[in-house]
């Protein structure tokens, strides 16, 4: 779980809908005063993890933004502030993989730059397979392989069973204990009803379907490598989700470049935005060098 360091929206972003062919999504959507609407990697779609939201990225956007493009983190389908149907197969990956080449359509940019954290990763590498040319090119930021496996799969495991018989309230008051047994720190007050309020916001079938793929998700790196769709992997030094080892390992199977950013734990984005950034900026102006204005 990501936890923003503020909730109030920073100066030139906004909160809208986003109308796709699958239907309106939330979002947080910081667009420059001058930028190259239309040309490839003239914008980037961030897809959030298990249990975040677009939140997740408030710090991020108006640091992607200062550099000509525009930045939309999402809600995706049953997540937070986004409606999803009670039907558990409407969160197969490759149904939610949909929904982000819907979004990034309705961007109406061209080729866009995908980034997905953590659980949004695995969306990601869906949404490429689904549509390669859709995409400018795509980050894992703190994501894997597969899904996850051993002490954390087991506690994923527990979750499946107890949302639809305990209720999410109850499962977020067990989970949250166990976070500050295990040396979390308490939140100012405004910061932890927010996040009682997202978890609780979430349809209860979207967060078990999530739940159980994150333990399930097969590998397809192999896959991802062969669509010919630039990729980079980037995670905090700390990751305690998927190892940093391992992420460099599925990073040596893509062939593609690696960053480690220092003083970040599983969410580079809230606490290290602007070293994510560069580092995102800088992967993105290799690609596209005419796409971007000077960061101001």
């Amino acid at each position: 779980m990501s936890t923003p360091r503020f909730l109030d929206l920073p100066a030139g972003v906004r909160s809208a809908w986003l109308g796709t062919s699958r239907g309106e999504f939330a979002v947080l959507d910081a667009t420059p005063a001058a930028r190259r609407s239309g040309a490839p990697g003239s914008a980037a779609l961030l897809l959030p993890g298990w249990t975040g939201s677009k939140e997740d990225f408030l710090s991020l956007l108006p640091a992607l933004a200062r550099t000509g493009r525009r930045a939309v983190a999402v809600d995706q389908r049953g997540q937070f502030e986004t409606a999803g149907p009670d039907e558990p197969s409407a969160y197969d990956l490759y149904e939610l993989g949909l929904d982000a080449y819907a979004m990034a359509e309705a961007m109406d940019a061209g080729p866009v730059h995908l980034v997905g954290h953590s659980f949004g990763g695995l969306i990601a590498r869906a949404a490429v397979l689904v549509k390669p040319e859709a995409f400018a090119s795509i980050t894992l930021l703190g994501s894997g392989p597969a899904g996850l496996g051993g002490g954390q799969a087991q506690m994923l495991d527990l979750m499946v069973e107890a949302i639809p018989t305990q209720g999410l309230p109850a499962v977020y008051a067990a989970k949250r204990e166990l976070e500050r047994r295990n040396g979390a720190t308490e939140e100012p007050a405004h910061i932890e009803e927010f996040l009682a309020r997202r978890f609780c916001a979430n349809n209860p079938v979207s967060l078990t379907e999530f739940t159980r793929q994150l333990v399930a998700a097969p590998d397809l790196v192999a896959e991802l490598a062969g669509t010919g769709v630039p990729t980079m992997v980037a995670f905090g030094v700390d990751d305690d989700a998927w190892s940093p080892a391992v992420q460099r390992e599925m990073a040596d199977r893509l062939g593609a470049p690696v960053h480690e950013i220092d003083g970040a734990g599983h969410s580079p984005a809230v606490d290290r935005p602007d070293a994510t950034a560069d580092v995102l900026t800088a992967y993105w102006n290799s690609l596209h060098p005419d796409t971007a204005g000077s960061a101001g």
